[in-house]
């Protein structure tokens, strides 16, 4: 079965992106459920009930988030009651909503999606290792395919995660920065993995926002209100080949697709299911 990561959605033109390579996908691969991070999706920050239906209505079946979901007010009450959309786990005990949950793919297939934050540069969070480690037991015995979206800044947290949970999860998608690295792999205990998934959003851009408004904060050390870039938006995601019955990955392929190339026939051959 193959599941569907996309990474970080980046406001209108992330929505837009997804919204476009999900309608084309339709017919080229059969993808029994799709992922996507949702801290980025309102805006560049947060999240509101419109933008995240409009995700929702375009085919994506669950939100996972991050250290932005709370960015939006309206964040807080759609963490508390839509149980697509997480926070991740490993914030303390008490905060609003629930970091992983199963859900049915469109095969009727069980998946256990995780959503959890690294520490390194982010914040005090609860350790992501022990916070893994005393809840897949339970997590695994709801279904065996088991995808963790582990949003942090370090690629060594991120790598050293992947091989702590290594045959013990399904697949690993990093999320966070916002650019796609060269390392999608099936790591020996065959879990799919990548340190990051990139970004749905404007492909000229600075990890999603306007350059102007970036480089006037680099230049000048001033603070600076950050926007959504405009132009023309790219889908970066990746696909996991998983065994529903085991869990185990047999294939990890990223993509990195822009709205010109989601027009061209020759794009769709590369994504037909084999």
């Amino acid at each position: 079965m193959w599941v569907l990561f996309l990474g970080d959605v980046v406001g209108k033109p992330g929505r837009k992106a997804v919204g476009e390579f999900l309608s084309r996908l339709r017919g080229v691969r059969d993808v029994d459920l799709v992922i996507a991070n949702g801290e980025n999706v309102a805006s560049g920050m947060g999240m509101t009930e419109p933008v995240v239906r409009e995700l929702f209505d375009a085919g994506v079946d669950v939100l996972t988030g991050g250290n932005h979901v709370w960015d939006k007010k309206e964040g807080v009450a759609l963490v508390r009651s839509d149980e697509r959309i997480l926070r991740p786990a490993n914030y303390p005990p008490g905060v609003e909503g629930r970091g992983w949950g199963v859900f049915r793919g469109r095969s009727g297939t069980p998946y256990a999606v995780v959503s959890l934050i690294g520490r390194v540069f982010m914040g005090d969070y609860d350790c992501p290792f022990r916070w893994a480690d005393a809840a897949l037991p339970e997590v695994r015995r709801q279904a065996a395919a088991v995808v963790v979206d582990f949003h942090a800044e370090a690629t060594s947290e991120k790598r050293a995660l992947a091989l702590h949970l290594d045959g013990r999860v399904s697949a690993i998608a990093g999320t966070h920065t916002h650019v796609q690295t060269a390392d999608a792999q099936l790591l020996p205990g065959g879990t799919g993995y990548i340190t990051d998934t990139g970004m749905c959003g404007p492909a000229g851009s600075v990890i999603g926002m306007d350059p102007k408004g970036v480089l006037r904060r680099f230049l000048l050390q001033v603070p600076v209100r950050f926007e959504v870039a405009a132009g023309e938006p790219e889908a970066s995601g990746v696909f996991f080949g998983l065994d529903p019955g085991t869990g185990a990955c047999r294939a990890v392929q990223p993509f990195c697709v822009s709205e010109t190339l989601m027009r061209s026939q020759e794009t769709w051959k590369t994504f037909s299911s084999p």
